[in-house]
């Protein structure tokens, strides 16, 4: 692709972007030399970083078929990010082909790698926008033409909300996006945390800093007073690797740095 596609897509190759960085950690190939060098800085402070990204990766795919399993049909993932093997469409439509899901990002690259993978698929769409504008998620043609809102949705945040800042209000996004729900959604959401990390945690979340996008890491309380309205189901909020693990843990559970949950709507 030229420098003038990169400008006309809205690509900026000057900084490291966190849905490429986070490609490039769990093996991806949709990636840049800006974001490989920023990875490798942060795998130089934090060597443990690129098992985080991966069993956050595992949870998510746990987490929705949590939800199928529950019989939910629609799957709403704001910042998805880059395309990957075992993406939430391919793990729901292998429980059930008529599974909905609406991916959304405002990463390019991520938009358009998207769109390839998703071609053919009338269940499965990608929406390009601001996940912290509702209304442009919510109200997008494509959302409203696969999501009936009237019947339950998962509503996905994987390694979203530490991306945004107290000061711009988190618990009031997750709010706006819970208020449009029926009885029996669930949110999945996964967050980078303090708890159990060491100063190589403190010095990753420095880079980012520098970076242009800075981390807001969490505790279980934090994460507990922005999902007020949801019911928290077992085993309530834990490292990713401890929740509903598919067999015995391998690695000690903080080393994944981040804390998990699913929850419930219940009115």
């Amino acid at each position: 692709m030229s420098d003038d596609e990169h400008a006309k897509r809205g690509i900026d190759l000057e900084r490291p972007n966190a849905a490429r960085v986070y490609d490039y950690m769990i093996g991806g190939r949709l990636n840049y030399a800006v974001d490989r060098m920023f990875a490798e800085r942060i795998l130089g402070v934090l060597p443990n970083a690129q098992h985080m990204a991966l069993v956050n990766r595992a949870w998510l795919r746990r987490a929705v078929r949590f939800g199928a399993e529950q019989g939910i049909r629609q799957f709403l993932d704001i910042g998805s990010g880059m395309p990957t093997v075992g993406h939430v469409h391919e793990v729901v439509q292998a429980i059930d082909p008529q599974s909905r899901v609406v991916y959304v990002d405002n990463e390019p690259i991520a938009v358009a790698h998207s769109e390839i993978v998703l071609e053919g698929n009338e269940n499965a769409a990608m929406v390009q926008a601001d996940a912290e504008r509702p209304d442009e998620v919510l109200d997008h043609p494509v959302t409203e033409a696969l999501l009936d809102f009237g019947e339950p949705v998962m509503v996905i945040m994987a390694a979203f909300v530490h991306f945004i800042p107290d000061a711009r209000d988190p618990a009031g996004l997750i709010a706006a996006y819970r208020d449009v729900l029926a009885p029996g959604s669930h949110l999945a959401l996964s967050s980078g945390t303090w708890e159990g990390q060491g100063e190589e945690s403190q010095r990753s979340v420095a880079l980012y800093e520098k970076s242009g996008t800075p981390l807001t890491l969490r505790s279980p309380d934090e994460l507990r007073a922005l999902v007020k309205g949801f019911e928290i189901l077992p085993p309530g909020i834990v490292f990713t690797p401890e929740w509903r693990p598919d067999g015995p843990l391998e690695d000690p559970p903080e080393q994944s740095g981040g804390l998990a949950l699913v929850a419930r709507k219940e009115r």
